[in-house]
């Protein structure tokens, strides 16, 4: 992962010089954004590996950067938030995030996490793979979904989480599992961000079809099962 870029979103200088002293320690280059307008425009000319997102900042505040970054690129994004309240989690997974970490947070947490989020993002990238079903093709390295031959666009984190799923057809996930396979999180007291992608990914995979093709079973969690 050496020589990988992150962009660190934050108006607290503080804050970027310790995030900055313990990346690079790691080897990895850093790029520094100080408000939301900053770090859009420097995303073009760093092409960044990962972005390190503060919410509350100048300008334009990290919901509305992470939803201007989710338009057009897939690039991992981690949230940081001083609070660390639930609402801010839910919201950050909901528009995209791929993690978050709560100030005053630990650097060497960060940094592993970080590299935990590059590893899933790289993951499966060395080789091709396509997942068929019956009305349903799902190329991973291509990053493209196809139901009755037309293509659905997908949100990255709603992609995750067909692929996870698919890859492993039959068998049932509770909310609790999905969010620790697919968002890398450990149970924090609420999985309604896992209905809201499922909820998605049911509209864009069933519009115009007669199959389904993810099963919810109740009071348990969810699983793939191609039926209709």
């Amino acid at each position: 992962m050496a020589s990988n870029t992150i962009l660190v979103v934050d108006d607290e200088e503080l804050v970027q010089d310790l995030i900055r002293l313990y990346l690079e320690k790691e080897g990895f280059r850093v790029e520094v954004a100080r408000d939301g307008e900053e770090a859009l425009a420097k995303l073009g000319f760093a092409n960044p590996d990962l972005v390190i997102l503060d919410i509350m900042l100048p300008k334009m505040d990290g919901w509305a950067v992470c939803r201007e970054i989710r338009k057009t690129m897939a690039t991992p994004i981690i949230m940081l938030t001083a609070k660390g309240e639930e609402f801010d989690r839910v919201l950050g997974l909901e528009l995209g995030a791929d993690d978050y970490v709560c100030k005053p947070f630990s650097p060497i947490e960060l940094v592993a996490r970080i590299k935990a989020v590059l590893r899933r993002a790289r993951g499966g990238r060395d080789s091709p793979k396509v997942l068929s079903f019956p009305g349903l093709v799902v190329d991973y390295s291509g990053h493209r979904v196809e139901v009755d031959g037309r293509e659905v666009a997908l949100a990255p984190k709603e992609f995750e989480l067909l692929w996870f799923l698919a890859s492993h057809p039959g068998q049932l996930y509770s909310r609790e599992q999905l969010l620790k396979n697919v968002w890398a999180y450990d149970y924090l007291g609420d999985t309604r961000t896992v209905d809201t992608h499922i909820k998605r990914l049911r509209e864009k995979l069933e519009a115009g079809s007669e199959k389904r093709y993810i099963r919810t079973v109740w009071g348990r969690g969810y699983k793939f099962e191609v039926t209709g």
